[in-house]
């Protein structure tokens, strides 16, 4: 048996011990220190924003964003449907009103002309919405200026959902800098990792400033412990930091990577029948997952072939299955187009690490072919 073939695997680039070694030799075995500052300046250079806050996960990016925005209870959040929980959970969070919108067939991602009519909507009920996330799937750069210049119309702040797409730009302008607030993620799957982070980005100092005083339990400034606010504990570790600053120097090698591995499935597979997910104009997607449709000419399903594969120590994993059809949030309203139910029923996501091997591509090609004949 081959060794297993990850989705999506965590791939060192050498320079992460040297970080590592920095924080032990200085004894920064904490969650603030010089590696957490340089990752922040990292962050901020990469993705040419003033202003980063390094912190435990992406998730927790979202929900201190709705912190800052004053969102609470039975307040209405806006937000795609077609994504990974983690985006929607910080809503609940803060006992407030997940609202899920449906994607558009181009990017796969949040349907503009849905997120407006659900505003008017609730602005004629007098309810009028707190924020919106928006998403950006698989890292191809969704219809960010559309859902932009609709949040600057009717005055609701938002949250760009980045986690997936580090790197990925749009007319050239990096993800995560188009909204108030962009969060990215660095979790063990992501396109690089500090093992488990996140960060929260803005233009806005003072928020920033804000989201880091309420990471570190809300203390003030005072001799002893002192809280006037409620606080969270979600600032990102100097270790985890130094791993994430040895990341960002291969950043964009491992972007490069996963662009040739989509490129490499796409040139194999369309002949077959299998569709892909196409840059629109002026995009450009760090292709962290390289996601594939079965038309009507595949005859077979997409939970079939994951399932041959598997019997190869193949991982893969089908489409994001939407919010509206997850139990918890089955009761959530929601403005629906059907793309993300096609998407989950008829999509499955390939091996994509950057480290792949050629000869793991082609052993994925190669049981891929065999199993659709």
């Amino acid at each position: 048996m081959n060794e297993r073939i990850f989705l999506s695997a965590p791939h060192m680039g050498g320079d992460e011990i040297k970080f590592i070694q920095h924080a032990f030799d200085e004894n920064w075995i904490a969650p603030l220190g010089p590696n957490v500052n340089g990752f922040e300046q990292d962050i901020q250079e990469y993705n040419n924003i003033p202003y980063a806050a390094a912190l435990s996960s992406g998730t927790a990016a979202i929900h201190l964003a709705l912190i800052l925005l004053g969102v609470k209870n039975d307040d209405v959040v806006l937000a795609s449907s077609f994504t990974f929980s983690a985006t929607i959970n910080p809503i609940v969070y803060q006992q407030a009103e997940p609202v899920l919108i449906d994607s558009e067939k181009e990017t796969w991602n949040m349907d503009p002309e849905l997120l407006e009519q659900a505003i008017k909507d609730y602005i004629a009920k007098g309810k009028k919405p707190k924020a919106i996330i928006f998403v950006h799937l698989y890292g191809m750069p969704g219809k960010i200026k559309e859902v932009k210049s609709i949040s600057e119309k009717y005055e609701i702040p938002l949250i760009e959902d980045a986690a997936e797409a580090l790197g990925a730009k749009l007319d050239g302008k990096p993800l995560g800098t188009f909204g108030d607030f962009g969060v990215f993620s660095f979790n063990g799957n992501k396109i690089i990792t500090t093992s488990g982070g996140g960060a929260l980005v803005s233009q806005n100092k003072e928020w920033i400033d804000k989201s880091r005083f309420l990471a570190t339990q809300a203390r003030d400034s005072a001799p002893h412990y002192q809280h006037s606010k409620i606080g969270y504990n979600y600032r990102m570790s100097n270790i985890a930091a130094g791993i994430g600053r040895g990341q960002m120097k291969v950043l964009d090698k491992w972007i490069k990577f996963r662009r040739a591995n989509h490129d490499f499935y796409e040139k194999e597979l369309s002949p077959l029948g299998f569709e892909f997910l196409s840059e629109p104009n002026n995009a450009f997607s760090n292709r962290w997952l390289t996601c594939v449709i079965f038309n009507e000419r595949i005859n077979t399903k997409p939970e079939d072939l994951r399932q041959e594969l598997e019997i190869y120590n193949i991982e893969t994993r089908p489409l994001w299955k939407p919010m509206h059809l997850q139990p918890i949030f089955k009761n959530c309203k929601a403005y629906l187009s059907g793309v993300s139910e096609f998407l989950f029923e008829k999509g499955l996501c390939l091996p994509s690490s950057s480290s792949l091997k050629d000869e793991e591509r082609m052993l994925v090609i190669e049981k891929i072919k065999n199993f659709c004949k």
